[in-house]
């Protein structure tokens, strides 16, 4: 009996043992086929919706009165530029007025590409937040934590994206402190801040001063964090998977002039157009030197409005008013202006070398105005107002 039992013990611990080492190998080869870790630079962007218009038809009305408005500016003002007008996520009106080019009389059309200025700021905080919701940075994180020798400590990448950083203007630096005969690219002139010894307009976090340094900064926090160029971060991130195809970010020691690109003016004497030339500060990107067209800018809007790109949470930092550590707000989010008496109200606009630009975004109405002019003219503010009361009354959507 004793000696039965011991045989059925025996092939217990043989079947079990059978059964252990199927098992495993059956494991390891599961863990073979486990797909491969994700790579965090690689964008997870939404395929964009294709560009919508409405109807010729249903927008005639609306059409005829900014055409003449249109037509107004050109003729009073020297407008030469473009405007596009979008409701409910559909184009109203994509028109375009003036010369491109002066001494051939080309036109201004469709594909012309402008120097979107300060509109650029908001790439440039997108990239951040891009970032951080790959957990590559914190906007907590400092300054430091990625350039040691960066000489204005304790500024968070919060402080930077909402202005309340306090960082001297790079400008005045470069003006003053380049000795070279090209302009400082975005790595020169962070070498020449730490150099410079000029003082900081106040500590972090307590006051709003608008600083282009601080967006110059941001970009170079992505080449660093990113290891790649800021154009190829927009290019890969941003413009390729929201087919932006006329976009890209333009630095004239870098970079060659591309097809379509448009070159700023100002007129001179009532009637003759002065081509604006480079300056010390055109080498450097963040803050500007985005290109790009009216069309693009309204499949970023779309794409940033609708979570394409980026989380509800990222865009509700984007779109909301930062704050002092006193508790005071300031009428700026992350790229964008809010609109302190209407926070539904979300703008840009920029001025550079001729360039003028604004992207407005009203979000209760769902409306987005686009104006890209390259001829200094001076009342956006005035002209967008002027299309929102023209939109209002005449298109019933």
């Amino acid at each position: 009996m004793k000696k039965y039992r011991k045989e059925i013990f025996i092939v217990l611990i043989a079947i079990f043992s059978v059964f252990l080492f199927s098992y495993n190998t059956s494991d390891s080869k599961k863990n073979k086929t486990l797909p491969k870790v994700v790579d965090t630079e690689k964008t997870t962007t939404k395929k964009p919706a294709a560009v919508a218009y409405y109807s010729k038809q249903f927008t005639r009305n609306v059409n005829h009165k900014l055409d003449s408005l249109l037509k107004r500016v050109h003729k009073r003002h020297d407008f030469h530029g473009a405007i596009l007008v979008a409701k409910n996520k559909k184009i109203v009106y994509n028109n375009q007025i003036g010369y491109a080019d002066f001494r051939k009389k080309t036109p201004i059309n469709q594909e012309s590409i402008f120097q979107l200025a300060s509109v650029s700021k908001q790439f440039t905080a997108a990239a951040i937040m891009l970032l951080a919701e790959r957990n590559q940075l914190k906007i907590s994180d400092t300054v430091n934590t990625y350039f040691p020798d960066f000489p204005y400590e304790n500024i968070t990448i919060k402080n930077l994206l909402n202005h309340t950083a306090g960082l001297p203007k790079y400008f005045w630096i470069a003006e003053h402190q380049w000795n070279k005969k090209v302009p400082p690219t975005n790595s020169d002139m962070m070498q020449l801040l730490s150099s410079s010894n000029v003082h900081r307009f106040f500590k972090p976090g307590r006051n709003f001063d608008y600083s282009n340094t601080a967006y110059f900064v941001l970009a170079s926090i992505v080449e660093k964090v990113s290891g790649i160029s800021f154009n190829n971060f927009l290019q890969k991130n941003i413009f390729e998977p929201l087919d932006m195809k006329n976009s890209y970010v333009y630095s004239a020691i870098n970079d060659v002039v591309h097809q379509n690109q448009l070159k700023g003016f100002r007129l001179y004497r009532g009637w003759k157009h002065i081509g604006i030339g480079t300056s010390v500060n055109d080498g450097v990107v963040g803050d500007k030197n985005v290109y790009s067209t009216a069309e693009d800018l309204f499949k970023w809007t779309c794409a940033l409005n609708s979570g394409t790109l980026l989380s509800e949470a990222s865009l509700n930092l984007m779109y909301s008013m930062g704050e002092t550590i006193y508790g005071r707000k300031v009428p700026y989010g992350f790229g964008f202006r809010i609109d302190p008496k209407d926070q539904k109200h979300i703008y840009h606009h920029g001025r550079w070398n001729g360039f003028r630009t604004a992207l407005t975004n009203y979000l209760e109405d769902d409306l987005v105005v686009i104006v890209l002019e390259h001829t200094s003219y001076n009342a956006l503010k005035t002209l967008n107002k002027k299309i929102k009361k023209i939109v209002a009354k005449n298109l019933e959507v």
